[in-house]
């Protein structure tokens, strides 16, 4: 009797041991990529208010509201956008993302203005007439001259997620994970046209088009995202 139940303890034990380790590496592994990705994110619309932001003082811009937590850029006599009035917010090795949809009209509908080290340059979104897509500006160049361009054609009433990565020398640029732009910039000369500066330094515009804006976020990179980004396009 004595021997039997060392044994049935002994085996209790091996049992227990072999549990303990199976959920060692699984409580480990909880603390996901995307939960060490995110460290560090920063909600920039709250979705009930503009605080944080400020409407843009555009020349006949037109109104803007918050509505269904998303804000609403209406059609102005040209420009009518939203700047940040944040002062605390990273100039290089990040990541900006939002999602934007084009509500009416003819041109670009969430122009994004960011940082680029000590400058600043402007993510168009279906300029010149809807659908040139580019950085403006990089040596003089606008989005519809220089190696950025490219051709992107929005629906109307249909979401898009927009992602921007800035390093100490490059610029990535996404559309729904599609990659519209890799270039770097180090030792050009960076900067807005005069229309959107005073989106600087972070800041949406629509010109005589209604767009509507959400889920704007930042984040740093990791080194190792750094490292990618920076990595020439060949490879």
């Amino acid at each position: 009797m004595g021997g039997s139940r060392r044994e049935a303890i002994g085996e209790m034990v091996v049992v227990m041991i072999m549990i303990f380790a199976a959920a060692v590496p699984f409580a480990t592994s909880g603390r996901s990529v995307a939960d060490d990705t995110a460290a560090g994110r920063r909600v920039l619309f709250d979705g009930k208010s503009l605080e944080g932001w400020t409407k843009t003082p555009f020349p006949g811009a037109g109104s803007v509201e918050v509505k269904d937590a998303t804000i609403i850029l209406s059609t102005g006599q040209a420009m009518t956008g939203i700047t940040t009035t944040l002062k605390d917010l990273p100039k290089t090795d990040y990541e900006l993302s939002y999602e934007a949809m084009k509500l009416s009209g003819q041109d670009f509908f969430a122009a994004a203005t960011f940082p680029v080290g000590d400058a600043f340059i402007t993510f168009v979104n279906g300029g010149w007439g809807g659908n040139v897509t580019g950085l403006s500006s990089l040596d003089g160049q606008d989005a519809s001259e220089n190696e950025t361009t490219r051709s992107f054609r929005y629906a109307e009433k249909t979401w898009y997620k927009f992602r921007v990565r800035v390093t100490g020398t490059t610029i990535r640029t996404w559309i729904d994970g599609k990659e519209m732009a890799a270039v770097r910039y180090k030792g050009r000369r960076v900067n807005t046209r005069i229309e959107t500066r005073r989106n600087q330094p972070l800041g949406f515009a629509s010109y005589e088009t209604a767009g509507a804006i959400r889920n704007v976020e930042v984040r740093p990179l990791t080194p190792a995202e750094v490292t990618q980004a920076e990595k020439p396009e060949e490879e």
